[in-house]
């Protein structure tokens, strides 16, 4: 979609900032039900009698979903509705975190975790996408770090509620207390404006038969993924009953029927879009199909994308590791019981999180005025600085140590978000630029924080979870260098990006 500011422009400014508000709110709610379950490790581990890998996979089959359907759920939101697109994930999502707390055996909660992926690989891309047009130029860093701002609230209060919940009702019941309230978010989703639309005067009657038809659609339009899925969670019952294998290769058998499920509807969707060729809506969509491809061109043509993708894959890979396992780490290494290691994050992770994504936004910004490289440096100086105190923490063994090192640490570690997404979207074509996204956040997911959960828990099961956790910040600190080296490209490639628009 376009990021023309005469666009956001016709937007009112108050009803800009609603827009930002709200899809950042999503955003932390989107991050609460992605979290909440490192969180619940512990006591999911003891009741179903797991190993660290296998928690592990139960992060990784939610990104590993996520980063497959992100790319044709990119390319959906630069064709269609992107408030469809977004209420419709919102909702997917919500039913399938509260689903997770009726699992009874590991191939269920898999499953569970895996749907949640499908629908928030729906949100990212979409969201960014309309927060580029309602923002001009200038501040859009700053609402891109705001809107990251909801992975600071979200990723830690997700931990924080989750070790609160299970404390007090249990483990299954926290994953129904954060499910629900996404329906809601859902509803306000369905009604935002598009600025590229005409505006409509709100409805609650017409909010309530969009809601109603957006989840119809959803439910219609991933039929392939219902089947799949289905059958696949039929194979894995019925193994789990036959007790012929273990809880892997049920896991692997559900895995790869939710993977073939999301190819076969993506394939689907491209190919009812190429039926109609007759429809008015045919040269739009051949030209969205292009775009992708292109899309996938521009990536490999920009030197400043292919630094950024690398980097943010190790990047990912350290942080969300990090986070992941920092839960676990702190119940185990330090003694502390779930509730109070949940409340220690979410109250340091929360502020140092929410501080980080925002003044890395304003710098990315200030930075850009001075020199073309400005949000480069803003967010790769984070990484630098932050792999060695992150090297530090993982070395002390009393609280009061550990406590400041987790608040700076993840402080510099979040300052990435704003000036990254800022980045990719000033050097490629407006058009193409939510499925650029879709791309990036498919490559990251799937080349960083997907293997860090099984790798970190593969070492944990091997070596004890302090030597595995160390990987990450060595790791963090390659990605912070090799995102620097866009620095010395991303001058050449906006311009060329803006030669493109003209």
């Amino acid at each position: 979609m376009s990021a023309d500011p005469r666009i956001a422009a016709q937007v009112p400014g108050f009803y800009a900032w609603y827009a930002l508000a709200l899809l950042t709110l999503i955003n932390a709610v989107n991050f609460i039900d992605r979290n909440i379950i490192f969180a619940l490790f512990e006591p999911i581990k003891d009741e179903l009698d797991l190993s660290d890998a296998q928690l592990g996979w139960l992060g990784s089959a939610y990104i590993i979903v996520f980063s497959v359907a992100a790319i044709p759920l990119g390319i959906l939101s630069d064709l269609k509705s992107r408030r469809a697109v977004i209420a419709s994930g919102v909702t997917l999502w919500a039913v399938f975190t509260g689903m997770a707390g009726l699992a009874r055996h590991y191939w269920q909660l898999l499953f569970c975790r895996s749907m949640v992926g499908v629908g928030e690989a729906a949100y990212s891309p979409a969201a960014q996408s309309l927060l580029a047009d309602y923002f001009p130029q200038r501040g859009r860093a700053l609402a891109l770090g705001i809107f990251w701002s909801g992975l600071a609230v979200g990723g830690v209060a997700g931990i924080w509620l989750g070790g609160e919940l299970a404390h007090l009702y249990g483990w299954r019941a926290a994953f129904l207390a954060v499910g629900l309230p996404g329906l809601l978010l859902a509803m306000l989703a369905s009604r935002l404006r598009d600025p590229t639309r005409r505006i409509r005067p709100f409805s609650l009657g017409d909010a309530i038969r969009r809601f109603e038809l957006t989840v119809w659609h959803l439910l219609v339009a991933l039929w392939p993924l219902w089947v799949m899925g289905g059958l696949g969670l039929a194979a894995a019952y019925l193994l789990d009953r036959s007790g012929w294998v273990g809880p892997d290769v049920e896991g692997a058998v559900l895995g790869a029927a939710v993977a073939l499920g999301v190819v076969a509807t993506a394939a689907r969707g491209i190919r009812a879009i190429l039926a109609h060729r007759h429809d008015e809506l045919r040269p739009a969509t051949l030209s969205t199909l292009d775009d992708f491809v292109e899309a996938a061109k521009v990536v490999m043509k920009t030197p400043t994308l292919v630094w950024v993708f690398l980097g943010g894959a190790l990047i990912s890979f350290a942080m969300n590791g990090l986070v992941g396992w920092s839960p676990s780490y702190m119940q185990r290494e330090l003694g502390l019981p779930p509730q109070v290691a949940g409340r220690t994050i979410g109250a340091w992770g929360l502020a140092a999180g929410l501080l980080g994504v925002v003044f890395g936004g304003k710098l990315g910004d200030k930075l850009a005025e001075r020199w073309d490289s400005g949000r480069v440096i803003a967010g790769c100086a984070g990484f630098l600085a932050g792999g060695p105190l992150c090297i530090w923490l993982l070395s002390v063994r009393d609280l009061e140590a550990f406590i400041p090192l987790f608040f700076v640490t993840l402080f510099l570690f979040t300052w990435y978000h704003g000036p990254v997404s800022a980045t990719i979207f000033d050097v490629v074509p407006a058009r193409v630029g939510a499925s650029v996204m879709g791309a990036y956040v498919f490559f990251t997911h799937m080349a960083g924080d997907a293997i860090a959960y099984p790798l970190i828990g593969a070492f944990s099961d091997r070596f004890g979870i302090r030597i595995a956790m160390l990987v990450l910040p060595v790791v963090g600190l390659i990605g912070g260098a090799v995102f620097l080296m866009a620095a010395r490209t991303v001058a050449r490639d906006v311009k060329r990006a803006r030669q493109l628009v003209s």
